[in-house]
């Protein structure tokens, strides 16, 4: 039987390579897009989390990934050292806004007060030197390459309003781009406000019993750490979930569509070979599996295409255009889940109306 099913897929090459791109299309779009989004969204986590500070203190619903508001008042670092065990406290304000030169459509930026942040959290400038004034921003390496700009450029902010860049920092930590505190909340109008401070506890100290600590002596305010926070922000964003299935459910749409159009017309034209099949004995069951097995075929062929297409293609993305891609075992198998089953689904309507052709309606007419 399997000798019979080479046979078929060589005999008609040109439909069974637009049926191996159609499988091959499905996997690039699962492979390919799952490990854009799940690239793109580690590497914003790992920049929101990339802190030395054992602890994150904010307001409730201050931290969350579309949040802009400062509703923490400075204040409360003074209160944080007051704390036993208690290093150091930095404020951070953190702005979103929509760009559409930012990861999502969104972009981030943050106004801290430099050596105190850089300091905490291992951060240097390699470039220039700290933003100082209210009109001076910092940016990480990967923000010059993207946007092609210089230390020493203008970079507009808030609308129209013209910021010069005036260093470069690594590594990448939170916003790629920053300023002072006192900038941010004057450009905001919110004097003596942030989105978070970030809280250093001294050697030794367990951040769960600080944790607690912390709370109990400040009560009413979210503290966090930053162990606990989230790393994988497809958790956060509910709509990328959502695109997500909605992808792997059209990859599987137009796996089976084009196994489902190919066999069908397939069929169509062999049916004097399944009648001649039938009349030496071939059963129902035997059609059945020697379509189905093409299909097979069909499918572990464009899993393979599939596959050198997306790993080819993230490459080339990847160098061009500086995105990162994170491939997943588990959409991996997906793509190879819905191939397969794809593959045979489409292939079974055909493959059932084959098994019904009669051999003397066939041998008669032909």
């Amino acid at each position: 039987m399997l000798e019979l099913v080479f046979a078929n897929l060589r005999v008609r090459p040109f439909r069974t390579v637009i049926s191996v791109i159609g499988v091959s299309l499905g996997v690039v779009l699962i492979v390919l897009f799952t490990g854009l989004a799940r690239g793109m969204t580690n590497d914003l986590a790992k920049r929101s989390t990339n802190w030395k500070a054992e602890i994150v203190f904010s307001r409730p619903g201050g931290m969350e990934m579309t949040s802009s508001n400062a509703s923490v008042n400075v204040a409360y670092v003074g209160k944080l050292l007051e704390i036993p065990g208690v290093e150091a406290a930095v404020p951070v304000y953190r702005y979103i806004t929509t760009d559409n030169k930012g990861s999502f459509g969104i972009r981030q930026l943050e106004g801290v007060e430099w050596k105190p942040f850089a300091d905490m959290n291992g951060i240097q400038i390699v470039a220039g030197r700290p933003a100082v004034a209210n009109d001076e921003i910092v940016m990480d390496e990967r923000e010059l390459k993207d946007d092609k700009i210089n230390v020493g450029d203008t970079y507009n902010i808030f609308g129209s309003k013209p910021y010069k860049i005036v260093g470069v920092f690594s590594p990448p930590s939170g916003a790629r781009i920053k300023m002072s505190l006192a900038a941010m909340q004057d450009a905001l109008q919110t004097a003596d406000k942030c989105t978070y401070i970030l809280v250093k506890l001294k050697d030794g100290e367990d951040d769960a019993k600080m944790a607690a600590k912390i709370n109990e002596a400040l009560p009413g305010n979210k503290v966090d750490r930053t162990s606990e926070i989230v790393i994988d922000s497809q958790q956060r964003l509910s709509s990328l979930n959502t695109f997500l299935r909605v992808l792997v459910g059209l990859g599987a749409f137009v796996s089976i569509t084009f196994v489902l159009l190919s066999m069908y017309t397939t069929i169509t034209e062999r049916r004097k070979e399944i009648g001649i099949l039938k009349s030496l004995g071939a059963s129902k069951s035997f059609i059945i599996r020697v379509i189905e097995g093409e299909a097979f075929i069909i499918g572990i062929l464009g899993i393979v295409v599939g596959g050198i297409v997306a790993v080819t293609a993230s490459y080339l993305i990847s160098s061009q255009f500086n995105l990162a891609f994170e491939f997943s075992s588990g959409w991996v198998l997906t793509a190879i889940a819905v191939a397969i089953l794809g593959s045979l689904f489409g292939a079974l309507y055909p493959a059932w109306r084959a098994s019904g052709i009669d051999p003397v309606e066939v041998m008669v007419n032909e």
